[in-house]
């Protein structure tokens, strides 16, 4: 007679539930030095933010610990150092910057930033960019 073997299959306990945290930062407004033009290089212009930052899933808030978190604060200071050390003529490359710098932190996985240029066209409430900008796993 032939033995029979017999499989042990293990199941992996299924995720009680999905997580995603993002962090919002809206209508976030700075005067800088932006632009091709000479007069842009003259003076600083108003610039505006709208940035949406995606978190790592295994991220777990711990109360009152500001590492356990991507800290909206922290973020918005490193925007604002980044867009005041030096002349940007492109938002583009300050969009750049901006990215480079905040994924640095190893919890943000996706970022969408948008620029805009409040001021600068006569007809148009604003004028700028948005990019969207992942980490490749």
């Amino acid at each position: 007679m032939k033995k029979k073997i017999i499989k042990i299959v293990s199941f992996q306990k299924k995720k009680e539930y999905s997580y995603k945290r993002k962090v919002v930062i809206t209508d976030l407004v700075f005067n800088a030095s932006i632009g091709i033009h000479d007069f842009e290089k003259k003076k600083k212009q108003q610039i505006k933010f709208n940035i949406e930052i995606d978190v790592v899933e295994l991220l777990k808030a711990v109360e009152n610990d500001l590492n356990s978190i991507v800290n909206y604060e922290g973020v918005i200071k490193k925007i604002q150092s980044i867009t005041l050390k030096k002349h940007y003529n492109l938002l583009e490359t300050l969009a750049e910057d901006i990215f480079s710098n905040l994924f640095m932190n190893k919890n943000i996985k996706k970022i969408k930033l948008r620029i805009e240029k409040p001021e600068i066209i006569k007809n148009a409430s604003s004028v700028g960019i948005e990019i969207i900008k992942k980490k490749n796993d």
